[in-house]
């Protein structure tokens, strides 16, 4: 039986390889459908995907290279005729609905996160807004991670309350992030963990602030980045910045890994002062591992982390608010943070496991291609 590809397009070979494995692995099952996915030029084949390359620049604006990265789209859907195509990503959803709009074919995007013009606002917003509006207009179903972008598309005219539908993120593999026993600390210690590119987006210099003011009063407190420096991202974490902090002894940064699992089960709570958020993996696997939460009270966050339920929520963009949760985790009990550590997983596995989206994938599928995958 010849499979009827599916598409898979996305800014990066490591967001479609680790963002979505999950729902990788999912579809790979079904009978009637095979996987290709398609990367920026330079990046490695995704897996054991058929790999398709275009010149595409995920923080580049300029017009005629966003034109290169459509056509390049419409000529790998006329060749490849997919039965679908699944976006991810704000370029690869917006470029993805332009070339499947060009070409006739069914597309299903996701969207995980909105791009930078919606958390800068002026110029940018308007035309980023103005091509999700064309990109989404066909497409039947539209996936998204948290109430609050959902409702925004919606109040700006990007989408239909008929096309939505809310999935819990990219889920979590909850037989692969297992709950971990919290490490014994005595009062005041506290080993914290971010996870994620370096960016400013990301809240990383609040967090850098937030250390300057706690480190004196607290000398025992630890702060470990795991991420890549920021690379094509205009508020991006530079190499003399990031050396500065640690130099200061605010923090260390352990680079990129593979494997979260083994710093997640070092550290007694993950933080995320992001500005906005699809839904941060980061903070599924570690709920998954029965870890408390500490994450800025905004879209994507505040879906998986339940002020005093499995962690702290605290206002975006202030050094101080953030300071003052840390300070409150520090001086919880042992008995309270492992309350907090058996409510993240109990979370995880009744909400967001992986499971839960790619039954989503496969029932929006099958009424888009007509086969029972």
């Amino acid at each position: 039986m010849t499979k009827a590809p599916l598409l898979l397009v996305g800014n990066s070979s490591w967001n479609l390889a680790h963002q979505r494995a999950g729902l990788i692995r999912g579809l790979t099952k079904h009978r009637e459908w095979s996987l290709e996915a398609v990367v920026p030029d330079g990046d490695v084949p995704v897996g054991a995907l058929p790999t398709y390359r275009i010149p595409l620049s995920p923080d580049g604006t300029a017009p005629l290279a966003e034109l290169r990265s459509v056509a390049a789209l419409i000529a790998i859907m006329r060749q490849v005729r997919p039965a679908a195509v699944l976006g991810f990503t704000p370029k690869g959803n917006i470029y993805a609905g332009l070339a499947a709009r060009a070409t006739g074919t069914p597309f299903l995007p996701n969207v995980s996160g909105l791009g930078t013009g919606f958390i800068r606002g002026g110029l940018l917003l308007k035309v980023q807004a103005a091509l999700y509006r064309e990109a989404f207009r066909p497409a039947p179903t539209v996936f998204f991670q948290n109430r609050d972008d959902a409702a925004l598309f919606e109040r700006m005219g990007l989408v239909r309350a008929a096309q939505v539908r809310l999935i819990p993120g990219s889920g979590v593999d909850c037989d692969a992030f297992r709950p971990q026993p919290l490490p014994s600390r005595a009062e005041g210690e506290a080993k914290l963990l971010f996870v994620g590119r370096l960016l400013g987006d990301k809240g990383v210099r609040e967090l850098a602030g937030a250390m300057r003011l706690l480190k004196p009063r607290f000398p025992k407190l630890e702060l470990t980045l795991l991420g890549p420096q920021g690379a094509a991202n205009r508020t991006a974490v530079g190499a003399e910045e990031l050396q500065g902090w640690i130099g200061e002894g605010l923090l260390s940064h352990a680079g990129e890994t593979s494997d979260v699992r083994p710093f997640i089960a070092r550290a007694d709570a993950v933080v995320l002062p992001s500005y906005r958020e699809g839904m941060p993996r980061a903070l599924l696997e570690a709920a998954a591992m029965g870890r408390p939460l500490l994450a800025s009270d905004v879209p994507g966050c505040r879906e998986i982390v339940r002020d005093g339920v499995n962690g702290l929520s605290f206002d975006v963009r202030s050094v101080e608010a953030l300071a003052a949760a840390i300070e409150h985790f520090l001086g919880a009990s042992a008995e309270q943070r492992t309350i907090w550590a058996k409510a993240s997983r109990s979370i995880a596995e009744r909400e967001y496991d992986e499971r839960l989206v790619v039954d989503a994938y496969r029932e929006a599928l099958i009424a888009l291609t007509g086969k029972a995958g």
